[in-house]
Order: C-alpha cells, then sequence, then structure tokens
C-alpha cells in the first residue's frame, strides 16, 4: 500500500503546478498521433506503415538519449542530481523541427525528422520536471499543443500538405524555451551506472519498434499502423508514469504517486469516451473506422496503468544505487514482454498482442518487488 497522506501538510500551490506540468505531458503523447493523423492524408497506406516504424524508432531513440542525459545523472547516489538540456541537442531539435516543417513533400522528411523531434522533446520536458521548471514546462507544452491542434485542423479542412508547418514550428519554440540557461552545474553520471542504464533503457525499449516492424512484415502495414496509433493513444496513459517516475528518481513521493493513479483512472475514462464517440476513428482515418478497436485499446490501457507498481519499485532500486541488478531485473522482463507479444503477432490478433504486453508488465512488478524486498528488506511502497 501506498500509505496515508496527510493533506495537511501538501503545498495546495505546488500540488497544483505539479498537475499542470503532468497534464502537459500529454502534449508529448500527441505529437505522434499528430504524425500519424497527417500522413494519413498525404501518403499512401505503405509510406504510413514505415512512417509508424520511425514513430516508434524515435521513441526509443527517446528513451536513450533520456537515459544517458537525465536518468543516469538522477540514479548517480552521492551527488545533487541536477540535470539540464544540453545545447548540441537543443540545436538538433530545431533543425529537426525545421526538417519536420516540409515533412509533407516527402516521407523521408518525416522518418529522418520525427526520431531526432521526439527525443529532443523526451529529453527537454525530462530536465524541467526533474528541476521543478513547472511553469516553463506548462508554457512549452500548451505551445506543442496548440501546434499540434494547428495540424490536426489543416489536415481535417483539407489542407494536410501544410499540416507539419506549425507542428514543426511548435515543437522548435518548446525546445528554445526548454533550453532557457539555468544556474546550476550538471550533476557528473557515475560512468558505470550511465552504462547500466543505458544497457537497460536499451533491452527494454528496443521490443516495441521489433514488434512493429514484425507485424510491418508478418500481418502487413495496416495492423502496424494501429499498433502505432494504440501505443501513441494509449501513451497519454504513460505521461503521469513518467511523471512520476521522474520525480520518484530524485526522492519518494506519496503525494506523486497518487496523483498519477488518479491521472491514470481519468485517462483510461477519456480514452473509452474518445473511442465509443468515434473521435479516435476520426483522427487516425480509415483504419482504425474499419477494424473494431475498443478490446484492444483496453487490454493497451491496461497494459499501461499495471506499469505504476513496476515504476515505484523500479525507481526505489534506482535510488538505492542498483543499476545493475535493475538493469538485470528489466532483461528478463524484456524476454518475457517479447516473447508473449510476438505470440499476439504470430496469432495475427492485435488484442492478443496487447494482452501478452499485460501479462509481461504484471510479471515484472512481481519479480520487481520481490527483488526489492530481499535487496532492502521492505515494500518499495514504502519507502522514504
Amino acid at each position: 500500500m501506498i500509505g496515508a497522506i496527510n493533506l495537511g501538510a501538501i503545498n495546495v500551490r505546488s500540488a497544483l503546478r505539479s498537475a499542470g506540468s503532468m497534464v502537459g505531458g500529454a502534449a508529448l503523447a500527441v505529437i505522434p498521433a499528430t504524425t500519424l493523423s497527417i500522413v494519413s492524408r498525404v501518403y499512401d497506406t505503405q509510406a504510413q506503415g514505415i512512417i509508424s516504424t520511425f514513430v516508434m524508432i524515435g521513441t526509443f531513440l527517446g528513451q536513450l538519449s533520456f537515459a544517458i542525459i537525465v536518468e543516469s545523472r538522477l540514479s548517480t547516489p552521492g551527488t545533487a542530481r541536477r540535470v539540464i538540456f544540453p545545447r548540441w541537442f537543443v540545436v538538433l531539435g530545431v533543425v529537426a523541427s525545421v526538417a519536420l516543417m516540409a515533412g509533407s513533400l516527402h516521407p523521408a522528411l518525416v522518418c529522418v525528422s520525427i526520431p531526432i523531434v521526439l527525443s529532443a522533446l523526451e529529453v527537454g520536458r525530462g530536465v524541467s520536471v526533474a528541476e521543478r521548471r513547472d511553469s516553463q514546462e506548462i508554457i512549452s507544452s500548451f505551445a506543442v499543443g496548440l501546434g499540434a491542434l494547428a495540424g490536426l485542423a489543416l489536415a481535417y479542412t483539407g489542407f494536410a500538405a501544410f499540416g507539419f508547418i506549425p507542428v514543426g514550428a511548435a515543437i522548435g519554440f518548446a525546445t528554445l524555451v526548454r533550453a532557457r540557461r539555468m544556474d546550476h552545474e550538471v550533476s557528473p553520471a557515475d560512468p558505470s551506472i550511465r552504462n547500466w542504464v543505458l544497457l537497460d533503457t536499451a533491452i527494454t525499449g528496443v521490443s516495441y519498434p521489433v514488434i512493429n516492424a514484425m507485424l510491418l512484415g508478418l500481418i502487413g502495414p495496416t495492423q502496424a499502423v494501429l499498433f502505432t496509433a494504440v501505443s501513441t493513444v494509449t501513451g497519454l496513459l504513460a505521461i503521469p508514469l513518467t511523471f512520476m517516475r521522474l520525480r520518484l528518481l530524485k526522492e519518494h513521493s506519496p503525494l506523486d504517486i497518487a496523483l498519477a493513479a488518479i491521472a491514470l483512472v481519468g485517462a483510461v475514462a477519456v480514452l473509452i469516451v474518445l473511442d465509443v464517440t468515434g473521435l479516435l476513428g476520426f483522427l487516425f482515418g480509415e483504419a482504425w473506422r474499419n477494424t473494431p478497436m475498443l478490446l484492444p485499446l483496453l487490454a493497451a490501457s491496461a497494459w499501461r496503468a499495471a506499469s505504476l507498481p513496476t515504476t515505484i519499485t523500479f525507481t526505489a532500486l534506482r535510488r538505492a544505487g542498483r543499476a545493475r541488478l535493475m538493469t538485470g531485473l528489466r532483461a528478463v522482463a524484456a524476454v518475457l514482454t517479447f516473447g508473449l507479444a510476438m505470440a499476439g503477432v504470430l496469432s495475427q490478433q492485435l488484442t492478443l498482442v496487447f494482452v501478452g504486453l499485460l501479462a509481461a508488465e504484471l510479471g515484472s512488478a512481481v519479480l520487481f518487488e520481490f527483488a526489492h524486498r530481499r535487496v532492502v528488506g521492505r515494500s518499495s511502497f514504502r519507502t522514504a
């Protein structure tokens, strides 16, 4: 159990700013969905399938970048755990944003630029959340969300060829806002911890682009697009989980855990409403409308939500400096995840792919908690 929270001790203003920063993470999840929506109205199904794979690759590269630049420093004991947004990454992100603005001219521009902009968004947001620069993060997220809405509006009104212009411009602006000068020095990352964190992230994250590629090759581009679409939409649930992970890497916080749990319930309700009302079909086009998607969506939502207990235990072990142990545990979890998901792929049932991911996540939660109790001697949910 998480334990009781002393409401009288909560700084309401701080809680509201944290909630605003958490909600702002929706902008990060919106960009892949917006990309898929625009390309569904510009390119043929084959190009859409290829771009969907590059979206998954971008998510993976974002995780690797985050691991090297942010997470390895937050996971190094004995330091102030301070992070910054590197200038070279800011420049790279802005250049890629400009390239994305021309994405409607050729699918190759989208394939090259989308992994870079997703990585820049991931790192920039991670730094802002970890350093509690909530006002800056809210402004950046609002800009990205506004750009995404403008891109969607152009796509739906017959001007999809111009849809990437506001999206790329908004991402470039948000990248520059998040790059605002910080007065502190970046904390050093222990080289061994950084290597273990990077290996951990690579082992864990590579499964999903591979699964997407297998769907593209074995079942066809439509299922690959739908897998990416469902993963992207349920990324709404990953927002509070990622926010909680960043906060907990610095210190255990029952308040942030409670906020994340409440946000998860709300996000699932929103997704169900969006699907039942047909808005998701409107967003993702013919592939979504012609396929019964409620069951895959529910299975994927359950998979995402099941990450809450594993995230709590994961961050507790990382704060304790157990990066090597965590890498081993996550390698076991990755093998389990890939095996169960591929069983779903071979069945050619998208729902079963997400059921396999859910089963793997639940198994990982049990494994992580058992390891934490053996190492620390108590439940990770009560770690101070």
